[in-house]
């Protein structure tokens, strides 16, 4: 339960009320099951159970390794417990730790995409527990424990890695661990310390000490210079009471007690109690000072005192409201996903090590608008207070399995290796994000055929920021129009180091200015502009010019609309160029969840189509999503189905199926329908006369607003992620940002700009 008026509490700004209504409301728990095969007909019953199911079951007792392949072991992690050591909080059973092991469950989905249950074992003794799990044990593809008491912990795990053929992880032992060494790794850096130099204290030879001493030592920290203390003090050879977990740690000193321990230490890892640093052994500590406080939910020492003897030390702590958090959620969802995905014997020290690496270099890469916006819009950038990723960093999916996986291939744990592991880290990719298979197919063509995108609005910091993504990501040429010192001076502001590959053009003095302007006049001379009109808006008007950038060869795509409103933007552009004569401009908003894509149009152009219109549009959206390697099935959308309930306004829907009639056309398309209906891949048992060959993936809106409301509430509370709207049908590939669109958005806008340029594609 959560502590009242505490100093170590007050900033999280949480209520036991609070907490205890998350847990009861609307549904008691935070875990639900759902099943991943329909159970809408009497067939699917029949393969789900009685009789189909039999043919896995005989399949599995031919070749028990199929049981991966038929059933899904390989993706289920157990997080068991008996509940003697919960939190902080100490033995209060089985049932008490469920509420934590349901929480660990679900970190397990939300980061990792892994299943999991939770198990809490009505047992304290070490060796009937083992007993316990080993009878069920292999039901999951692995297994993390969790909240168990010392020693019992260690005989726990080492026996159930013996006598179970999966992976068996105690989190509490070296999740923490892991993350501070990941830590440790970057501190050492920044203070340009060697491994085999420093002196390293650990306070606490728990579970977490005891793994976190060893894994430094396999970085390179020499026994010598490793020191772990307990409640007694210094472990040193010849002391009374030392069991042979703590044993192999001890070693050859006269130092015994904490301060004589951490005088001129370079780094202190706590993982103890609140109270176990001073001040005093603060100030006695080596320059550059590596002070990890870990103990929760109050720290060995307050940041805020070790800063007020110390400004040069490097701080990182158990707890969100200090920078440098050491999350377990960093390292054991990402490691059981790279061990289950080649199908791991166990978890060993390469592994965990692996993991740590992992995480501190992701630690120094740029980070991505996701962070910024779990930091309030602040970026923290890689340095003294920013030496672990954030746990919202939604690389760590991609980036920490392929090392773990690496690390258990070349250990020969692994039964299943991975033969590509850039396609496995692109897998990896499209677990938490749906969008990522389709984004990634678009980059790697962008990739292949480089394209040279301008940035209208060259001056804003996300478009600063999406420009050098675009380029560094290899998929061409970046230009930002603006000026050049307010550009140089938010790259600055952002931290990115002067970037001459970044292309800065300042339409005011662009050596083809007048050129511009005069072909400018020369379309626009008719329709009330005078030359000294088309002059200005070739040196004011960004999206003008860099639209002018396009019909002039020196660009193949544009992206705007982060300071102006769409349409706006789209007029600006329309100034210059034209729509085409075979494809009509519109709006399309791509919808992805993991089940299905769709293509929904016209988001953004046409406020009330006609029945010609949208004929056109259906056309259209059907190229559109072709080109994104979809064979497009379309429905035209109305509030009826074949006529019911009869009414005026569907009319235009059934008169635009007319039209599509008589054309050519290669695509499948069905209206007027209902848009339950169309998504539903049975329709047809209904509607036998339906063209449908299935659930459509292409839905034609009646009208705009029809069209922006169903999308947005898709984005809102669908559980899809919606991209776009995505702007087609202009004489040369522009796309319009949303108002105030982040980088990332403006970098997948670019990219789709540059897509749009590959011809044939």
């Amino acid at each position: 339960m959560t502590k009242k008026n505490t100093p170590s509490t007050q900033r999280q700004y949480i209520t036991d009320k609070q907490a205890l209504d998350f847990h009861a409301k609307p549904t008691p728990g935070k875990l639900a099951l759902q099943p991943t095969k329909p159970m809408a007909t009497q067939r699917d019953l029949s393969l789900a159970y009685s009789p189909g199911v039999a043919v896995p079951v005989e399949a599995i007792a031919k070749d028990p390794d199929s049981v991966y392949d038929y059933t899904s072991k390989g993706n289920m992690v157990a997080v068991i417990s008996n509940g003697t050591a919960i939190l902080g909080l100490g033995n209060l059973g089985a049932m008490a730790s469920k509420p934590v092991m349901e929480g660990k469950s679900v970190l397990f989905k939300r980061f990792a995409d892994i299943d999991s249950f939770d198990i809490e074992v009505e047992e304290e003794d070490a060796q009937d527990f083992i007993e316990c799990v080993k009878r069920f044990g292999n039901t999951f593809g692995g297994i993390n424990l969790e909240d168990i008491g010392s020693p019992e912990c260690y005989i726990i795990e080492q026996e159930l890695r013996d006598k179970l053929d999966i992976p068996v992880f105690h989190d509490d032992q070296h999740g923490t661990a892991i993350i501070a060494t990941a830590g440790l790794i970057n501190a050492c850096e920044l203070t340009g310390r060697k491994f085999e130099d420093i002196k390293v204290v650990v306070s606490g030879a728990g579970a977490a000490g005891i793994s976190v001493i060893s894994l430094v030592k396999r970085l390179g920290v020499k026994d010598e210079n490793a020191i772990i203390l307990d409640s007694k003090g210094v472990l040193y050879q010849g002391r009374d009471g030392i069991d042979q977990w703590k044993a192999p740690h001890a070693i050859k000193t006269e130092l015994r007690t904490r301060e004589e321990a951490v005088k001129g230490a370079d780094v202190f890892l706590g993982l103890s109690r609140a109270g176990a640093m001073t001040k005093e052994m603060v100030a006695d500590m080596a320059p550059n000072p590596i002070i990890f406080v870990m103990a929760n939910p109050d720290p060995e020492i307050s940041p805020e005192d070790i800063k007020s003897v110390r400004d040069d030390a490097i701080i990182a702590t158990g707890r969100s409201d200090y920078p440098n958090q050491v999350n377990n959620v960093l390292g054991f969802p990402y490691i059981f996903r790279g061990a289950l995905d080649v199908r791991a014997r166990n978890v060993n020290e390469e592994m965990k090590l692996a993991c740590a690496k992992a995480v501190a270099a992701l630690a120094r890469e740029d980070v991505p608008e996701e962070v910024a916006a779990a930091y309030h819009g602040s970026r923290p950038k890689y340095g003294r207070d920013y030496i672990i990723p954030s746990p919202f960093d939604p690389r760590l999916i991609s980036k920490i399995p392929p090392y773990v996986a690496q690390a258990a291939m070349d250990t020969g744990v692994a039964r299943k290796p991975i033969d590509d592991m850039e396609a496995y880290e692109e897998s990896l990719a499209q677990r938490q994000d749906p969008t990522a298979s389709l984004l990634q197919g678009i980059a790697s063509s962008v990739v292949e055929h480089p394209k040279t995108i301008v940035f209208a609005e060259g001056e804003e910091p996300a478009v600063i920021r999406a420009a050098q993504a675009f380029q560094h990501r290899g998929m061409g040429k970046a230009i930002l129009i603006g000026r050049e010192k307010p550009i140089r001076d938010n790259m600055k502001l952002l931290g990115i180091e002067d970037d001459d590959s970044l292309e800065i053009l300042n339409a005011r003095l662009f050596d083809r200015n007048a050129e511009f302007a005069e072909y400018l006049y020369m379309r626009l001379q008719r329709r009330g502009y005078l030359r000294r009109d088309a002059q200005r808006m070739v040196n004011n008007d960004r999206n003008v010019f860099s639209s002018l950038m396009l019909i002039h060869g020196l660009a193949d795509g544009m992206v705007t609309g982060v300071t102006r409103s769409y349409d706006k933007a789209l007029r600006d552009v329309r100034l210059v160029m034209d729509y085409t004569k075979e494809r009509r401009t519109m709006g399309v908003t791509i919808v992805v969840n993991k089940e299905q894509t769709l293509f929904i149009a016209d988001t953004s152009i046409t406020e009330f189509p006609d029945a010609e219109e949208l004929a056109d549009i259906a056309e259209c959206t059907a190229r559109f999503a072709k080109g994104f390697g979809f064979v497009p099935r379309v429905a035209l959308i109305s509030y009826s189905t074949f006529g019911n309930p009869p009414g005026e306004r569907m009319q235009k829907v059934r008169d635009a199926v007319k039209i599509l009639d008589g054309r050519d056309v290669d695509f499948d398309y069905e209206g007027d329908i209902a848009a339950n209906v169309a998504l539903n891949p049975n329709h047809s048992l209904t509607y036998s006369f339906s063209r449908l060959g299935g659930a459509a993936n292409v839905l034609v809106m009646p009208a705009i607003h029809s069209a922006s409301i169903s999308t947005k509430l898709l984005d809102a509370v669908g559980g899809a992620t919606v991209l776009g709207p995505f702007l087609t049908g202009l004489e040369k590939p522009v796309q319009i940002c949303q108002l105030g669109a982040t980088a990332s958005e403006i970098t997948r806008m670019a990219v789709l700009a540059a897509y749009s340029s590959i011809p044939e594609r």
